[in-house]
């Protein structure tokens, strides 16, 4: 449970007792705490995260400083302030390494970084740094329960920076860019091949040296095809025109 919780009965009555125009500065800090996470708990975020922030600024060295540099965060987070959101997350994982939210703050991290991820057409210098730190997550935290949620997300991601990659490596294609788009094929197998993306990338890559008459090169990619993806929609057209041309080759090689 988190310190807040073990904030005595006695302290938790003494705020709750208070009009709501005493002076918080006549509070101690678990009270003040007691305070700015109700606000929190109200979603009233913009006031909860003043108060955080002055419980950060007045208690420098006080044991709820974690507590409240961790709600800073969250409350910028709720806010949609993202980039600001993992800011706070960020100094609370580098400056208080020992703090029990730190799962949490790498978990939130990750999170907002995700929240800044854009449509697959634009750069995805936040998609790429929500996949760091949802890697770094699991790394360090592998017994977490929201490992799973984080590997679905690091998933979710890499789907997208594939779609992106195979999108230009068609518009190379369309263009008749042949090498530019080869380039971009390969490389979304390589990286991305866990991905919707490096099947159908593949199979681009075999029919455009197929239209390119580049067959010993076609061949290699339709065996790789078959043996990497027998469940794909396009097996058993590509293993088709792997027997054919396979023949086609062994005809003209006995025929030499």
């Amino acid at each position: 449970m988190r310190k807040y919780f073990l904030i005595s009965g006695a302290i938790l009555l003494l705020f709750w007792g208070c009009s709501s125009t005493q002076d918080l500065s006549d509070l101690n800090a678990d009270a003040r705490l007691a305070n700015a996470v109700k606000l929190y708990e109200e979603e009233d975020f913009e006031d909860a995260a003043t108060e955080f922030e002055a419980l950060l600024l007045q208690y420098p060295g006080s044991s709820i400083v974690d507590d409240a540099q961790y709600y800073l965060g969250m409350c910028k987070f709720q806010g949609d302030e993202f980039i600001l959101a993992a800011f706070e997350f960020s100094k609370l994982i580098k400056n208080m390494p020992a703090s029990e939210f730190v799962a949490d703050a790498q978990f939130m991290l990750a999170e907002s970084y995700f929240e800044l991820s854009p449509d697959f057409t634009l750069d995805q210098k936040y998609s790429k740094k929500a996949i760091e730190e949802y890697q770094a997550f699991v790394d360090f935290f592998p017994l977490n329960q929201r490992v799973s949620e984080a590997e679905r997300k690091i998933s979710e991601l890499n789907d997208k920076l594939a779609q992106k990659e195979y999108s230009i490596a068609v518009i190379y294609e369309k263009m008749d860019y042949y090498t530019a788009s080869l380039k971009y094929y390969d490389a979304v197998v390589e990286i991305y091949h866990d991905t919707q993306y490096a099947p159908m990338s593949m199979y681009r890559k075999i029919k455009l040296l197929m239209d390119r008459e580049r067959e010993d090169e076609a061949l290699k990619e339709m065996s790789k095809f078959v043996r990497m993806y027998p469940e794909d929609k396009n097996f058993n057209e590509i293993d088709g025109l792997k027997n054919s041309l396979e023949a086609k080759l062994k005809g003209g090689f006995s025929s030499n």
